[in-house]
């Protein structure tokens, strides 16, 4: 296998156009530049210089390895260039994934401000619902994630940064029995029919849990894994539900929107991020948009 460094070598020594010219540039001795002449000259199996005059001259085989040094050298420039851009967060790419929900809370403020300061870096954003997206991130395939998971949770090689808690609202058709209440005991929803709002994940698991703690199981006369669609049906009278704060940004005019106790179901909102990947300074940088949106 040919050694890259002997090829920037013998490039030198072409360029100058003698062994003792190319050593002087380099620091090194005239032996010291030749035995490396020689020993890549068996590694290609050719003669690479041949004398002429005073100094040497490539041969056939000589000038193309000192073209593809140059290449070589070139390439190696720029991929300092572009490491250095890197590191300094003025290039690369994220690739992100979150939720719904968290998209207009938490995402879109925090991308606006990421833009402005980091324009060349590009972001790769997907929605995931209904899927988990730390897989992703645990295998590599995504640099952060939006997720719904318990603060005491660890994942190997997943650092869990905690962005807010999102504590879910009773929401109840216009009219209903307990309107007028400001806070609603969870239990005094137990023999209502309910809408669903939840596919099957750590959000629902928040909502049955706490619906367990109030000791009873919610039982679901429509099933809508949209809080919007949720809030209609809520509307139209066929039932009650328990929505997250943040998905109650667009409120129907129809329903009215209590907080619950005893308990008060929430879910956790974190950000996940490989432990190798927390000094990446876009990444650290968006991070830190994401925890002053949150804010």
């Amino acid at each position: 296998m040919l050694d890259v460094r002997r090829m920037q070598l013998l490039r030198e020594v072409i360029t100058s156009g003698s062994v003792t010219a190319a050593a002087a540039n380099l620091g090194y001795t005239p032996s010291a530049v030749s035995q490396q002449v020689a020993v890549l000259e068996r590694e290609a199996g050719m003669v690479l210089l041949e004398r002429a005059g005073r100094g040497v001259r490539p041969t056939a085989a000589g000038r193309l390895l000192s073209e593809h040094a140059a290449v070589i050298g070139r390439q190696l420039a720029e991929a300092e260039t572009a490491l250095a851009d890197l590191r300094a967060g003025r290039a690369g790419r994220l690739v992100i994934r979150y939720f719904a929900t968290a998209g207009a809370t938490l995402m879109a403020p925090a991308l606006a401000g990421f833009r402005r300061e980091h324009p060349d870096v590009g972001i790769d954003l997907r929605v995931t619902d209904p899927g988990d997206p730390l897989p992703e991130v645990t295998r590599g395939e995504a640099d952060l994630a939006i997720v719904v998971a318990p603060r005491e949770v660890s994942h190997g090689g997943v650092r869990l940064i905690h962005l807010l808690d999102d504590p879910y609202h009773a929401v109840l058709p216009r009219g209903h029995r307990l309107a007028g209440s400001r806070v609603i005991d969870l239990g005094e929803l137990a023999d209502e029919p309910w809408v669903g709002s939840e596919s099957p994940g750590p959000c629902l698991d928040v909502l049955l849990a706490g619906c367990a703690s109030a000791g009873f199981t919610p039982q679901v006369v429509v099933e809508s894994d949209d809080y919007t669609t949720a809030q209609s049906f809520v509307a139209a009278g066929l039932g009650v539900g328990l929505i997250p704060r943040m998905g109650l940004a667009n409120r129907h005019p129809g329903v009215v929107v209590r907080r619950v106790r005893g308990p008060e179901p929430v879910r956790t909102i974190q950000a996940a991020i490989r432990e190798t990947s927390a000094a990446h300074l876009p990444l650290a940088r968006l991070l830190a948009a994401l925890q002053a949106a949150a804010a």
